[in-house]
């Protein structure tokens, strides 16, 4: 029998999971995995009750044509990791692995070199989770340890973009 490894069971996963997405732009799916046990999933979406961005018609980043990784504020949606985290009990998320996979909606092809943006690493960083995987090829993946971002805190560059 030829199973598929783990980490691609999960983030395959999350794949599916960022199908609910409905950004125009780039969507991503996000679990959040403790001791084999999925604590949750997000997805990019507008809050509840607000008009999602396929709703409308139109993204309002990509109409001002915001680069990528910049000017947040002016996106509808709640990022898939943000939703993940909500989602879930902190001290289920202590120790934990989040797995994200992203998608640009225009070519349906994976996110080059996606990671979490500035707000999610902060969020990651508080609830306790320990690893982050990202999907860069439906069978290649980066590994990162969160307590890197600790040390190489890029908020004190201000840096833009991911």
């Amino acid at each position: 029998m030829n199973r598929r490894d783990k980490i691609n069971y999960y983030l395959d996963i999350a794949q599916t999971v960022l199908e609910r997405g409905t950004c125009l732009r780039r969507n991503f799916g996000a679990i959040i995995v403790k001791n084999d046990q999925i604590i949750s999933t997000g997805y990019v979406g507008a809050p509840r009750g607000r008009a999602n961005c396929s709703d409308l018609g139109y993204c309002t980043r990509e109409k001002l044509q915001v680069p990528r990784g910049e000017r947040y504020e002016l996106c509808r949606s709640v990022h898939a990791e943000a939703n993940a985290i909500i989602a879930a009990a902190r001290n289920d998320m202590i120790g934990a692995t989040l797995y994200l996979v992203g998608k640009e909606v225009s070519t349906g092809e994976l996110v080059p070199n996606a990671n979490a943006c500035a707000m999610c690493k902060r969020m990651i960083i508080n609830a306790g989770i320990s690893t982050v995987i990202i999907r860069n090829s439906p069978t290649d993946f980066t590994t990162i340890t969160v307590s890197t971002w600790l040390e190489d805190d890029d908020s004190l560059e201000g840096a833009r973009g991911y």
